[in-house]
């Protein structure tokens, strides 16, 4: 029910948050990616209690629909694990709690309501811009540096969840071209040194790391999400949609690198990149979407 591989997507949001207040991740950033973690898997608990009905007709093999988790029992995890979310992210102060209400309240409209309505992607993308920002929030108490990088990261997350939208009845192929299409922009907006935003220090040997490894993770990104995209474009059938929701997922850890590398934060571009394999390990055993 908590997708396991997703939530390797996770803590990149907000290390990429903090990139770009130019900040060390310290105690508080990770009481925030704790936060973001805890308010991810709610999200995922509160979608299968919310979805329990369609799940029986589409789904049949999911948690709540084949009995091996209760109604209740995904509702209240949910509840906790929203709690719990916040709770941590007031250990992360004030102004990553400000950050947080939004971005439950968003999970919580996203999953009772609107992914049902043209503002679902919409939300989504909201939902992911918010835990980036909650990173900048924890780290730094300010978010404005952070809006260019959330931009991107939005717009990755409008793309991909309108796909997803039809990964269980397939779709047209503008939807996957106009992700295809979106993923070609972005890499290109990856692979161009934004003004201002060169760390002190990139004239020496060593300060070549982040540019390396921002366009890396620009071309891992494009090479992870533009394929499937490709082949669901070519056949929007329920499968292949499928493999284009589940390849844009695994297509944000790389995003999340390059904003890193981007803001002049290698390491955390590096901490960020070597979630990936661990999440494309797990997705063997348990699907991402």
């Amino acid at each position: 029910m908590l997708r396991l591989p997703a939530l390797f997507t996770v803590p990149g949001d907000v290390l990429a948050g903090a990139a770009t207040v130019h900040g060390r991740p310290g105690p508080r950033t990770l009481y925030a990616i704790g936060s973001s973690l805890c308010l991810y898997e709610a999200g995922m608990a509160l979608n299968d209690w919310a979805d329990r009905a369609e799940d029986a007709l589409e789904r049949p093999h999911r948690p709540v629909p084949s009995g091996r988790v209760r109604p209740a029992a995904a509702l209240t995890a949910a509840c906790a694990l929203t709690a719990t979310g916040l709770a941590l992210a007031a250990r992360a102060g004030r102004p990553a709690l400000a950050v947080a209400a939004p971005l439950a309240a968003t999970v919580w409209a996203y999953d009772l309501g609107l992914k049902r309505t043209p503002a679902g992607p919409v939300a989504m993308a909201a939902a992911r811009a918010l835990d980036l920002l909650l990173g900048a929030a924890a780290t730094a108490g300010r978010v404005r540096p952070a809006l260019p990088s959330a931009a991107l990261l939005g717009t990755h997350t409008l793309a991909l969840t309108t796909v997803s939208r039809h990964e269980t009845q397939g779709g047209a192929p503008l939807t996957p071209l106009t992700a295809l299409a979106t993923t070609g922009a972005l890499t290109r907006l990856l692979t161009r040194t934004p003004p201002g935003t060169t760390p002190p220090g990139t004239a020496t040997p060593t300060g070549t790391l982040g540019p390396a490894l921002r366009v890396a993770g620009a071309l891992a990104y494009a090479a992870t999400a533009a394929r499937p995209y490709f082949h669901a474009a070519l056949n929007p059938s329920p499968p292949l949609t499928q493999r284009a929701v589940g390849g844009g997922i695994r297509a944000t850890i790389p995003l999340q690198a390059a904003l890193c590398a981007r803001s002049g934060a290698p390491v955390s571009a590096l901490a960020t990149a070597a979630l990936s394999p661990l999440a494309a390990r797990f997705a063997k055993k348990v699907s991402v979407t």
